[in-house]
């Protein structure tokens, strides 16, 4: 089955050469920043027809600056997924409910930010 999260993953990777788009925070993440997490969060479900997930997407960074910029730029590229394949699935639309905000991180080095996006998207088909 085609996986949201996985879907999103390969979009973001594909469109921020050089940042780690990650599904789970490494051990070492101060050693590979700048970095993207992107995770399903609780919520959403579907009709049948279409299919909602919530998903949060961290960005990681060694400054404030580079987190802000990084944030912005992953929140542009989450919007336009809307209307495209990856990962197997086609993103009929993508909503914001959290725009980035700072959140703090248990390291001075790394600077983090959340935001919290909803994708809909065909729900598979039940045989």
């Amino acid at each position: 089955m085609a996986d949201i999260e996985y879907a999103a993953t390969l979009w973001l990777r594909a469109q921020h050469p050089g940042v780690r788009v990650v599904n789970e925070t490494p051990s070492d993440l101060e050693k590979t920043l700048p970095l993207l997490c992107v995770r399903v969060v609780p919520g959403g479900g579907d009709d049948g027809v279409s299919g909602e997930s919530v998903l949060d997407v961290e960005s990681f960074a060694g400054s404030r600056t580079a987190m802000w910029q990084l944030a912005d730029s992953a929140h542009e590229s989450m919007l336009a997924l809307r209307g495209r394949p990856s990962g197997g699935l086609v993103i009929d639309d993508v909503t914001t409910d959290a725009l980035p905000g700072f959140v703090t991180y248990n390291n001075p080095a790394v600077r983090r930010t959340v935001a919290t996006y909803r994708l809909t998207r065909r729900a598979p088909v039940r045989a």
